[in-house]
């Protein structure tokens, strides 16, 4: 494509400019290898607050708690060959547009031309700070937490309680399982892995738990965790008026995004993330796009046409590539050279013996439907619709049909889909999606569509401060 001379001469500055990178996991890291790839030669700083390099987060509640894989080997490849400066273990405290710099705690800071944010998600603590203290209570969200996990799990603990029953307290009660340790997973909705699958699903979920021994309480909450005196888990106090011995309870309520030090910035950034436009490009709080500050990952929420422009936060894998890539192509183009991220979500869980993949968002669905295989054999695809079309799919150890499904979701195929299934389904009917409340789960989900679900529309509006 022939560029007009202006967007060339832009696109030259951009390549040439200051850029800064808030965020050194996944997506910084990819977006800082696009660019260069893409012909940026200026100044390049990567900031993280961790002091390492970056690194995988998937094989931490697997891998690593499974004792296969050390910490340090998830290290993500290829970030020394950046010609970049790194300022690791340097947590951003603030974001100054008017003077384009990125204050880093201690006051010292670092100038840009354009910003990427990146600065993802932190595992939700226990709310009571007394009791997430105590000695036996864990998140997994960093390598030392997975380290710290697994050193505990290591020493064969007598009981291991799990609080949350989306997919990372899933993976940890299978892993727990795997090593032969007494596990109870707690879950404040009817069942494991709902508010990001539905009802059906969520079934299939907890007969696999049990199954596979999991303690599986559901519609409960843990009301407060109690030490020995000394400091020291011993018990967890339940919402039915019971209680467990316990010698170790692993957090896994979900996550919240770093959107605090954005606070005074002008951007449009809250709880829900930092709102942007399919380019990545950062709104500010009056709803004008900005140019020069730009989003990826999961941190980011941004509209998507296949789902009718709803504003997406997602905390997956090949999102946070898939988007940091189109940022880094937009930080060095400009005009008609620039691209949307409308890449369809996908994300995968292996837990119990049994390979989760998904593509679409299974929470934009009003019905559900089996299209292939069977749900006693845990070897099936479920098809969501919404509105008559499909707008997801989910495949418990039928992976390979992933990308047939994505084509159904990309051209708005009719729902529930027709076609001639290799491995037809014992029953073609169709469901209701069973999607809770949010306020029901004791885990986030790892899909926002707006806060609400798609056959709920609610809306206020809060007047701003002086």
């Amino acid at each position: 494509m022939n560029e007009p001379p202006v967007y060339a001469t832009i696109a030259a500055a951009r390549r040439a400019g200051r850029i800064a990178i808030v965020g050194a996991s996944l997506a910084g890291l990819t977006a800082a290898k696009c660019l260069r790839e893409a012909g940026f030669s200026g100044p390049l700083t990567m900031i993280g607050d961790e002091p390492y390099a970056p690194y995988d987060r998937p094989p931490l509640s697997k891998a690593v708690l499974l004792g296969v894989m050390p910490p340090e080997n998830a290290e993500l490849p290829g970030d020394r060959n950046i010609d970049a400066e790194w300022r690791l273990g340097a947590r951003a405290s603030a974001l100054d547009l008017t003077n384009n710099r990125v204050v880093i705690e201690g006051g010292d800071a670092v100038d840009f031309d354009q910003v990427l944010i990146a600065t993802g998600v932190r595992a939700r603590t226990w709310p009571n700070a007394a009791e997430a203290g105590l000695d036996g209570v864990f998140v997994v969200r960093t390598r030392d937490d997975a380290r710290r996990l697994n050193d505990r799990i290591s020493a064969r603990p007598n009981k291991i309680l799990v609080i949350g029953g989306g997919f990372t307290g899933s993976e940890i009660a299978s892993v727990c399982r795997e090593l032969g340790l007494e596990v109870t997973l707690t879950e404040r909705g009817p069942a494991p892995l709902i508010g990001a699958l539905g009802g059906m699903m969520g079934a299939v979920a907890a007969d696999l738990q049990r199954e596979h021994g999991v303690d599986l309480r559901t519609g409960v909450t843990v009301t407060s965790l109690e030490g020995d005196g000394n400091g020291r888990l011993v018990r967890a106090h339940l919402s039915d008026d019971t209680t467990l011995d316990v010698d170790v309870a692993v957090v896994a309520m979900g996550a919240i995004r770093n959107t605090e030090w954005l606070a005074g910035s002008g951007l449009a950034a809250g709880p829900k993330g930092v709102a942007c436009d399919t380019g990545c490009r950062a709104f500010d709080l009056n709803g004008i796009v900005t140019d020069n500050v730009f989003v990826a990952g999961d941190i980011a929420r941004a509209p998507h046409p296949l789902y009718e422009y709803q504003m997406i936060a997602l905390e997956h894998w090949g999102n946070a590539v898939a988007q940091a890539e189109v940022a880094a192509h937009n930080m060095v183009n400009a005009g008609p050279r620039r691209r949307p991220h409308l890449t369809v979500p996908a994300f995968w869980s292996s837990q119990f013996g049994v390979n989760i993949k998904s593509v679409g968002i299974p929470t934009y669905a009003d019905h559900i439907t089996i299209t292939q295989g069977s749900l006693e054999k845990r070897r099936f695809v479920a098809t969501y619709g919404y509105r008559g079309r499909v707008t997801a799919a989910v495949a418990f150890n039928q992976g390979k049909w992933m990308d047939f499904y994505r084509e159904l979701i990309e051209s708005a195929a009719p729902f529930p889909p027709e076609f001639d299934s290799i491995d037809p389904p014992e029953s073609d009917a169709v469901h209701p999606a069973d999607l809770p409340d949010p306020a029901m789960l004791s885990h986030g989900p790892t899909v926002a569509l707006t806060g609400y679900l798609p056959t709920e529309r609610r809306m206020s509006f809060v007047a701003p401060r002086n």
